[in-house]
C-alpha cells in the first residue's frame, strides 16, 4: 500500500501520518498568560534537540478556529514555560487538560491538579509529574499549513533547571522510567506507557565506548 498524505478517497479510512511516529513522548507544558491566567496541555508533538546548551522544542498547531493556541501566545509574551512528563496514574488529568478551554479557563484547576511555584519560572509545576523541565522560551519556527489546523509553530525553549522527584531516582542513579510509566502517543487516540528499559552499550569499532557515552547521554565538556 502506499499512501498520499493529503489526498482523499484512499483504501485506509483512519488517517495513520501521526502513526507512523510512534511512540511520541508528552510534554505537559504549564504556562501562564501576561494577565496571570495558568494554562496547562498536553503535545506529543514534543523533543529534546540538543544538551549543550539543553533545547527541547513543542510543535504547536492552531485551533480548531484557526488562531493560535494560548500555549504559543503565552510562551511567547511571558517568555517561560515548564514540560512536565505524564506517568500513567495521571492519564486521566491529562486528558482532561487536552479539552479546547477558553483562554480564561485554568486547566489545573478544571483537571483538579494543584499548582506547585516552579524552582526557575514564573508558570508553575504540576503536583505528581515525577520530571518536569523548566524552560526560556529562545524561538518560533512557524511553518504555513494548508488548512486551519495545518500550520504549526514549534515552538524552541532553552532547559534552565530539571526538576526530578527523588522517589524516582533508583539505586543506579537514573531515573526510574519504569516506574514512572510515563504516557506516549500513538496516533489517532492510542497511547501507551514505558514499562520495560533495557540498556545497549555503544560500539567500539570507531571510538572507545567512553568516548561515544558522552554523547548519548548528554554530557557536555563543560559538565564532566
Amino acid at each position: 500500500m502506499i499512501y498520499y498524505p493529503n489526498q482523499k478517497n484512499q483504501e485506509l479510512l483512519k488517517v495513520p501520518i501521526k502513526s507512523c511516529c510512534v511512540p511520541r513522548p508528552i510534554a505537559w507544558v504549564s504556562t501562564i498568560s501576561k494577565d496571570g491566567i495558568p494554562n496547562l496541555a498536553p503535545y506529543s508533538q514534543f523533543q529534546n534537540l540538543t544538551f549543550d546548551p539543553y533545547y527541547v522544542m513543542i510543535s504547536i498547531n492552531q485551533n480548531h478556529n484557526g488562531r493560535r493556541k494560548d500555549t504559543t501566545v503565552n510562551i511567547e509574551e511571558t517568555g517561560e514555560f515548564v514540560c512536565g512528563m505524564v506517568p500513567y496514574h495521571m492519564s486521566q488529568e491529562m486528558n482532561i487538560t487536552a479539552s479546547p478551554f477558553n483562554s480564561e479557563i485554568d486547566e489545573f484547576e478544571a483537571a483538579g491538579i494543584k499548582k506547585i511555584k516552579s524552582n526557575s519560572v514564573k508558570p508553575y509545576s504540576i503536583e505528581g509529574s515525577p520530571v518536569q523541565i523548566e524552560c526560556r522560551y529562545t524561538q518560533t519556527l512557524r511553518l504555513p499549513g494548508k488548512g486551519t489546523h495545518g500550520t504549526v509553530d514549534i515552538i524552541i525553549g532553552e532547559a534552565i533547571s530539571i526538576y526530578i522527584d527523588d522517589n524516582y531516582i533508583g539505586s543506579d542513579n537514573k531515573i526510574d522510567i519504569a516506574r514512572i510509566k510515563p504516557l506516549a502517543r500513538l496516533g489517532y487516540s492510542d497511547y501507551t506507557y514505558v514499562d520495560k528499559v533495557f540498556e545497549i552499550l555503544p560500539s567500539d569499532k570507531a571510538c572507545s565506548v567512553e568516548d561515544a557515552l558522552k554523547g548519548l547521554v548528554g554530557a557536555s565538556d563543560s559538565s564532566l
